[in-house]
Formats: C-alpha cells, structure tokens, sequence
C-alpha cells in the first residue's frame, strides 16, 4: 500500500442524524480492498437517503467501481440514492464506469435454447468420430510402414506391453471367466435337473462358453484393464509434454506408443481367450459336479462331441478384432487428454466406455453375419 494510501485509507461512515453515507480517504486500486470485504456491512445502516462523496481525495477506475456497486446495492434495497460531492473528473470517471456495466449487461448472451444444445451436442459427436477416424487412418499408415520395414518396429515396448496386458492379466480374467462357468452351469443345471436333462450341461457350458462369453468377457476385462491404463499414460506423457519431446527428437509417437500397444494386444487377447475357455469351461465342471453328478472325466469325454472345432475358432478369431479396438480406443483417448489430471480422469472413463460399446456392436455383428452365414 502506498504511503499516502495507508494514511488516509478508504473508508465509509454513516451519520445517522442525516442518514448518510459518508465515503471519505484515497479510493484507489491501492486502498479499496480492504474496503471492499467490509462493503456489506456499511450496507447495514438503515435507512441511507444520500450518499456524501465530498470526502473522496482520491479516486481512480477501482474506486469509481466500488462506488458505483456501493449504489446499485442501495438502490436495490431501496430506491435511487443521490450521490453528493464528486468532483467534476469524479462524475466523468463514475459515469464512465456505470456506461460499461450497463453496456455489459446488455450484452451478456442470452442462455442456448433446447435446439441449439442439441446441435451443440450432435456437431461435438460428429467431430468427435470425424477425430477418430483420422486417427484411425494415420494408425494404418504407420501400420503398412512398418509391415514395410519391419526394422521399425519398437520390439521392447511390444515386449513391455505384452507382459502388462496378458500375462499380468491372467490372474484377474482367470477368476472372473471361473466365475461366470460356475453361474452359467449353476443357472442352467436346475433347469435340465428339472427335466431329467443333467448330460446337457456339456453342451450348455461348452458351447456358450467357447463361442460367446469367454472372448466377450475378456475382452471386456481387458477394455477396463489395459484400455484404461493405455489412456492413463498416454494421457500422463501428454499432460507432462513428453510426447512433444518424442516428436521432438524425430521419434513418432505412433511408432513408439501406438503400435506397439496394438501389436501386443493383439497377440495377447486371443490367448487369454484360450486360457478364458478352459477356465469358465472347468467352473462349470465343478458346478456340474457338485449340482448334476455329471463327472469331471464323463464331462471332458462329451467336450469334443458337442463342441465343433468351426465354434473355438469363430470364439478365438473374434478376440483380435476385439483387441484392435480396445487398443486404438485407449490410446485415441489418451491422445485427447489436455490440461491436467482431471482430462486425465475423464478420458480414462470415456475410453472404458467406449471400447465396451464398441465391442458389444462388434460382437453383435459378428453373431449376424456367422447367423447369415449359417456357420
């Protein structure tokens, strides 16, 4: 605070023999402040019929706004208070600051209507996808370059990630996929119990297991999984600028990040299906035990009876497409990621959500064309 400010503050006394406000001291930028936070309570000297400004020594554009507010707030309360004692640069400077906040307020935007959020909401999902298919194209670009020249290939991070999203996975597909063996045989075993059915437990476990819920289900895994953390630390280089540096030293975050997340995937997801079949098909084993008296060796014998090879390679050859998009979706959305943790947080979800939705469609199409197909 200036010297000149501190000894004479900004300040506001009330007379109550005339009822008026008396507005003395330096109203500057300096001064105010202080002023400013006591405001409310000079408000609270009823009634206030004018408002003495003779005492102001000093005043710039921060002293002439907390005048004017001083008056509007008066004025709401009650009515028009004249103000008394400005000097002639004084009025020209309220004057000016009450044309700009009238000026303001006729310009303030008015709320969008239905119609335009609406629009709004459709043209930011349509460039949304229109961003996503780019990425998409410039993803099969570095693709057919490095299928070119295979020495481009980032074979660490491959390695890297193949170790993070398969075998680091086993522990957690293996025991949700047993899970959901041990629910199908248990919810499907009381019905053929009740007509006598109990050896159809092969066929219902088996076939259900191999050609829809084990890849569906693992890939759902994996999309919450490994599609979240592709997101999170693409979006966390994004976020500490380490993706500038790659490009900045020529190295192209497509070939260091993107690819090799896809390759790994890729390879990893169909054998977690593998592994997802045998252990959803050996939770209905024992549920088929402990519910049918259906037999562990009768159960294995009646599996290559009922299962057709055509069923395990249609359940098996839809994981890598599985894997394609829960790859690209995660590290598309962590590309989005700008500002700071919460865009991190945010895309984090919004990938999860998306390579699910995006999977269920796939596996509903495929499940229409196999049908047209009569496979």
């Amino acid at each position: 605070m200036k010297p000149e400010t501190a000894a004479n503050p900004a300040r506001i006394e009330y007379d109550p023999a005339t009822s008026t406000l008396r507005c003395l001291g330096t109203w500057t930028l300096y001064g105010i402040s202080q002023l400013e936070q006591t405001l409310p309570l000079s408000q609270s000297h009823p009634p206030v019929h004018a408002v003495d400004a003779s005492g102001i020594t000093q005043m710039d554009t921060g002293g002439a706004w907390l005048l004017q507010r001083l008056l509007a707030d008066l004025e709401q309360q009650t009515r028009p208070i004249p103000c008394k004692g400005l000097g002639q640069e004084q009025q020209k400077l309220l004057r000016l600051v009450q044309g700009g906040s009238t000026s303001q307020q006729l310009t303030t935007a008015p709320p969008p209507g239905i119609l335009e959020r609406i629009g709004r909401l459709s043209w930011a999902h349509v460039e949304e996808a229109l961003s996503f298919l780019a990425f998409i194209g410039e993803t099969l670009l570095y693709f057919l370059r490095s299928m070119a020249h295979p020495s481009r290939i980032r074979w660490r991070p491959f390695l890297s990630n193949l170790q993070t999203a398969g075998i680091n996975a086993l522990p957690i597909v293996g025991l949700l996929i047993f899970l959901v063996g041990v629910v199908l045989a248990y919810q499907g075993g009381i019905q053929l119990r009740a007509y006598g059915a109990n050896i159809f437990i092969v066929e219902l476990v088996t076939l259900t297991m191999v050609r829809e819920l084990a890849p569906l289900m693992a890939a759902i895994i994996i999309a919450g999984r490994t599609g979240s953390a592709f997101t999170a630390q693409i979006g966390t280089m994004q976020v500490t600028e380490e993706i500038d540096a790659l490009r900045t030293l020529g190295i192209p975050p497509m070939e260091q990040l993107v690819l090799p997340k896809i390759f790994a995937l890729v390879l990893a997801l169909p054998l977690l299906t593998v592994f997802a079949d045998m252990v959803g098909i050996f939770g209905g084993m024992v549920m088929s035990q402990a519910l049918l008296e259906v037999e562990f060796r009768e159960f294995a014998q009646r599996i290559p009876e009922v299962v057709p090879l055509s069923s395990f390679l249609i359940g098996v050859g839809k994981a890598p497409v599985f894997a394609v998009i829960i790859a690209t979706v995660g590290c598309y959305q962590g590309f989005r990621v700008g500002g700071g943790a919460e865009s991190v947080g945010r895309h984090t979800t919004t990938s999860v959500v998306q390579a699910i939705f995006l999977v269920i469609i796939a596996d509903a199409t495929f499940s229409i064309l196999f049908s047209w197909l009569g496979i």
